[in-house]
């Protein structure tokens, strides 16, 4: 079933609704490359003229950078026209540089961020946001990659935001991180309208279908698909290809240890999701489907995903994705991906 980029699904049990797809900002937050600040704002208003309302930005992004370009460019639009996400969970720090450019946030200034998931630094966080953008008010706010502070993020930041949602400031609350496991802890310790799952429900890597989606379906919290082409994997999979933000070679294991962003399962290796991509990719090229077409319906198939946000350094990688949700797509497809093993068989298709 062909998508249309635009439709409109409700987040949780709130009033507020999403269209199915929405703009990254990590890529002009300098991730994985230099994009200079006239690039990233002819990216945003080539993404806007296409008809893009929905943006998500961190003060991760760039280290603050993100958020400042974001701002410079919706300043110019009518506040109620966009629906607009950041995150909290970090501070950034204004310093003088010592060690030179950034390793992963190509570009960004010479700043420092560290987590602060307490109330008053929530708040604080809120604030630094609204000064950085430039803009007064924000739609959702997610606390953002909790993994080693889940007590503080829910004593200290849960509260803030919810707070923030019971006087109005805000119209949903959630959580953003790349596992499934805490954002279920989340979804049963909070009354939580939306999560950022980034990586784990996508056509290469769905645990999330049992893991957390359950839950979510109880709970009535919605899910905002990040990572939906697993850092490149599902793009163009090789082991030069990123998955999990570092490269898929043999030191892929211990990059992503040390990268912080999860504890891999015993059978992950850099060449297992390599292989699985190519395996995927070799069914999609027999049915003459792009591998990005079928990962991006893929996830837009389940009921409990609100929109999906994909990351863009330029308005032409957003209409390439606008054209692959509106791709018709074989069911034979679906079917052989799911008799191979490659798709769980109880995961929701495309009609």
């Amino acid at each position: 079933m062909p998508y249309d980029f635009n439709e409109a699904r409700k987040v949780g049990r709130t009033s507020l609704k999403l269209p199915l797809l929405g703009f990254g900002t990590v890529q002009i937050g300098g991730w994985p490359r230099r994009l200079s600040e006239e690039k990233a704002l002819e990216a945003l208003q080539e993404s806007w003229d296409l008809g893009i309302r929905f943006f998500d930005t961190a003060p991760m992004y760039g280290i603050g950078m993100s958020e400042e370009r974001l701002g410079k460019f919706l300043r110019t639009k009518p506040r109620d026209s966009y629906t607009l996400c950041t995150k909290v969970g970090r501070i950034v720090r204004d310093q003088e540089a010592t060690t030179g450019e950034d390793p992963f946030w190509r570009g960004a200034p010479a700043r420092k961020y560290h987590f602060d998931f307490s109330y008053d630094g929530v708040m604080r966080s809120v604030e630094d946001s609204v000064r950085r953008t430039g803009i007064d008010r924000f739609d959702i706010l997610l606390i953002h990659d909790s993994d080693r502070h889940y007590q503080e993020a829910l004593d200290g930041a849960y509260k803030a935001l919810d707070r923030l949602r019971s006087d109005g400031t805000i119209k949903a609350v959630g959580a953003g991180l790349n596992q499934n496991a805490m954002l279920a802890r989340f979804a049963q310790d909070g009354v939580m309208d939306i999560f950022l799952l980034a990586g784990r429900y996508t056509l290469l890597d769905h645990s999330a279908l049992d893991a957390l989606f359950p839950v979510c379906e109880k709970r009535g919290t919605s899910i905002l698909i990040g990572g939906v082409f697993n850092s490149g994997m599902l793009n163009d999979p090789s082991p030069r290809a990123s998955f999990d933000y570092v490269t898929a070679d043999e030191k892929w294991r211990e990059n992503v240890l040390d990268h912080g962003v999860r504890v891999p399962e015993a059978h992950e290796t850099g060449d297992y999701w390599v292989k699985r991509a190519l395996a995927i990719k070799a069914v999609c090229d027999r049915h003459g489907v792009p591998l990005s077409a079928a990962a991006l319906q893929f996830s837009a198939a389940h009921p409990v995903v609100s929109s999906i946000v994909v990351g863009a350094g330029s308005g032409k990688r957003i209409k390439e994705n606008i054209e692959f949700l509106a791709m018709q797509i074989p069911a034979a497809l679906w079917d052989e991906l799911k008799s191979k093993g490659l798709v769980a068989k109880h995961a929701p298709v495309p009609a």
